[in-house]
């Protein structure tokens, strides 16, 4: 194998792998693994492309300081390249992101503004705009501006579309893509314009986002909804995006993405990212819909390791409803980790309370169930915990049972919902019993998840 000198060397040249264990009708469908670039997805492509070219031109002078609005992996490939090349970088990043893109930024150096996502361009809180005010106020600053930057399509427009064609040994019919800054689908459209004239874009769009009517209809709407798959979907069209080479776009809904992104984990050992799902659930439409053999290609755009705490997590699936759930029509409905399926997070009355305090940090809880053979003896929360070991540290390693609470609130699982409230107002959690057997805890936020599940029905 070769050796490289930098990092950087490492971008581009991923490799493309077949889809095997999925139905893909009559097509044979390709993934190519934009995830194994070092910085984890396709977006290390313009990061590189991007500063470089602004270091051609001379727009960046020595200390610049890069600044960007990102919704997605374009601030992990930013931060590579400034890591390497020695910029500080500021990037403004809307709070759907997942905690682990977060932390990955912080820990590569760059420093985060996190900005709401739930309003549009125009607002002075919307991450672009805030994005491009940062860099207005901040001395010998560059603004990447991603959605406007003509570099963003050329980076796909000399190297990826050339790189795809030749692996592909210039076969292919259709190429799925999804659209964040679009510089990934205009720089492939200009490329197979002149290389493949015939090659069909499809483009796989989040519901909510005004693309897929837009490519529909002409019609650009202004009423955008909401959507949890990150990194791709629009709610207003890029300065440097050209549809117009787009044969069709499919619709897909945040829960279709994520069940097939684990699909595509489970079934071919790929572990992408929610967008990915998103791209992987258009072109299975596609590829089903022909009715003649197809060569098809689509990108796994990003490692799932950046969403361990969402799209791969069963309770926060569950949490948002994208996961079936049992029906029981009882209070079982309601239990977020039930013990009868060892999901439970619970700990002995002779443990130490140092166990107790690193299974609430561990599993993102703040109460634990204390069990004595089966049977729920106790509750310990953080409150409990703190006031046991305040100014006597010591006691950490005291048991359980001399800091829990033994005076518990109980309800059968056959009671109505009703009876919950007058727990939680005495700031309690409800411990559910079927006659002496304990099912479990509910809290306040798995009651909130479940009205909201039925009110979704």
């Amino acid at each position: 194998m070769a050796t490289y000198d930098n990092v950087l060397d490492l971008i581009g040249n991923t490799p493309i792998v077949r889809i095997n264990q999925i139905d893909t009708g009559p097509c044979e469908l390709y993934a190519k693994l934009e995830c194994q670039n070092p910085g984890g997805s396709i977006k290390d492509r313009i990061g590189l492309v991007m500063i470089e070219q602004a270091e051609k031109r001379g727009d960046l002078k020595p200390g610049a300081v890069l600044v960007e609005g990102t919704a997605g992996n374009t601030g992990l490939a930013l931060a590579l390249v400034a890591q390497q090349k020695g910029y500080r970088l500021i990037l403004v990043i809307p709070d759907k992101m997942s905690r682990e893109k977060i932390s990955n930024l912080k820990a590569m150096g760059a420093e985060v503004v996190i900005t709401r996502s739930d309003v549009g361009k125009g607002h002075p809180e919307y991450y672009q705009d805030l994005a491009k005010k940062i860099a207005d106020e901040t001395p010998n600053s560059y603004f990447i501006n991603q959605f406007g930057n003509p570099d963003n399509p050329l980076a796909h427009q000399t190297l990826t579309g050339p790189e795809i064609w030749q692996q592909m040994n210039h076969d292919l019919d259709a190429i799925v893509i999804g659209v964040g800054s679009s510089g990934t689908i205009t720089g492939l459209s200009r490329y197979f314009a002149e290389a493949a004239p015939d090659l069909q874009l499809i483009l796989a769009d989040p519901q909510g986002s005004i693309l897929a009517e837009y490519i529909a209809t002409g019609n650009v709407r202004d009423d955008a909804g909401g959507w949890l798959v990150e990194g791709i979907g629009e709610d207003f069209l890029p300065s440097i995006s050209d549809f117009s080479r787009v044969h069709k776009a499919y619709s897909i809904s945040d829960k279709e993405s994520f069940i097939t992104a684990r699909e595509l984990l489970k079934r071919e050992g790929l572990l992408g990212g929610s967008s990915t799902g998103t791209l992987m659930a258009a072109a299975l439409k596609y590829c089903r819909e022909q009715t003649e053999p197809k060569r098809v290609l689509t990108l796994v755009c990003d490692t799932g390791n950046k969403y361990l705490s969402k799209v791969y997590n069963d309770y926060w699936m569950r949490e948002q409803g994208f996961l079936d759930i049992e029906s029981h029509g009882d209070l079982r409905d309601l239990i977020a980790r039930p013990v009868e399926k060892h999901d439970a997070i619970v700990v002995r009355p002779d443990e130490p309370l140092s166990n107790a305090y690193k299974r609430m940090k561990l599993y993102d809880v703040s109460q634990l169930p204390v069990l004595d053979e089966g049977r729920i003896v106790g509750i310990i929360d953080e409150s409990d915990l703190l006031l046991a070991i305040y100014n006597q540290e010591e006691r950490f390693e005291d048991p359980i049972s001399s800091a829990m609470v033994t005076e518990l609130e109980s309800v059968q699982v056959t009671d109505p919902i009703d009876t919950l409230l007058p727990i939680f107002n005495r700031d309690l959690v409800a411990i559910v019993l079927d006659g002496d057997r304990f099912l479990g805890l509910i809290t306040r936020v798995d009651l909130l998840n479940f009205l909201r599940r039925r009110a979704d029905r």
